[in-house]
């Protein structure tokens, strides 16, 4: 398939924690102001829920969901109805099991999973989920586009790009404030090192705990270049848009290919 450019829109979510009912309102509301020519919508981390800071498995499991249930749902229709792909992640129920799960949904419905696979031990996230043991990878207008959750930034190996296997990265989070500063340098650089578009969202809000998410949330170019586009307020225009050029990346690959040169290694 011929590749062309596309058109991201970057959903920088103010999140209700542990209320998914006003959490799915606000998307089904603010998603009827969304450009007609956007490809794909961008949410947050955990979006539906919020991140369960400081609850235990057995609370987590009581909102953990099949993908039968109520959110993939309401995905399902938002995808179908305004013909765009949606990614994010969400709280995953798995028998005895609980994942904290990235998803990619195409218009006609069909998805692809893979859980997170470094979990914020600060905040007791690997007494909670399962994690993941590979990098989701999907196919889209003949883009090739990697898909990691928060923490997952910080590890550039997971994040390797081997022979140009990606061409657009996806990072989802809640990613508080106080840390932000790290989120808005990891992003840029895995944009460099991997020569490849890199489009990361944050939630806003204030979760159970007090801490406070800014909504820091960018597209990044292969050379690091913010791109992506504000338009006013985020209560009248809620979407951050980003244009990307299958053209330009291709360009840059074959007069720059640092890719090349990269060390090869083996995850175990």
């Amino acid at each position: 398939m011929s590749k062309c450019d596309l058109k991201l829109a970057l959903f920088p979510m103010n999140i209700c924690w542990d209320s998914m009912s006003s959490n799915l309102l606000e998307l089904s509301e603010s998603v009827k102001s969304l450009d007609d020519d956007t490809d794909i919508l961008v949410l947050p981390e955990t979006f539906s829920t919020g991140f369960p800071i400081g609850k235990t498995r057995e609370e987590v499991r009581t909102i953990a969901e099949t993908t039968q249930e109520t959110t993939l749902r309401l995905l399902k229709k938002i995808s179908k109805e305004r013909n765009i792909a949606i990614c994010g992640s969400y709280i995953a129920a798995d028998n005895d099991t609980v994942s904290n799960r990235a998803f990619f949904m195409r218009p006609d419905g069909e998805t692809a999973f893979a859980d997170k696979r470094h979990l914020f031990t600060m905040a007791g996230e690997d007494r909670i989920f399962k994690n993941g043991d590979r990098r989701l990878g999907v196919e889209f207008k003949g883009w090739n586009i990697s898909m990691i959750v928060c923490y997952d930034i910080r590890f550039p190996v997971w994040c390797r790009n081997v022979n140009n296997e990606y061409d657009l990265l996806i990072a989802v989070a809640n990613w508080p404030e106080v840390r932000v500063d790290a989120w808005n340098k990891l992003l840029p650089a895995r944009a460099i090192e991997n020569e490849a578009y890199v489009c990361g969202v944050d939630c806003s809000g204030t979760d159970n705990k007090g801490f406070r998410y800014d909504g820091s949330s960018e597209v990044y170019d292969f050379k690091g270049k913010p791109i992506a586009e504000i338009r006013g307020n985020s209560i009248d225009f809620p979407f951050i848009y980003s244009y990307l050029s299958f053209d330009k990346l291709k360009s840059f690959r074959e007069k720059f290919p640092a890719w090349k040169d990269a060390d090869s290694f083996t995850l175990e």
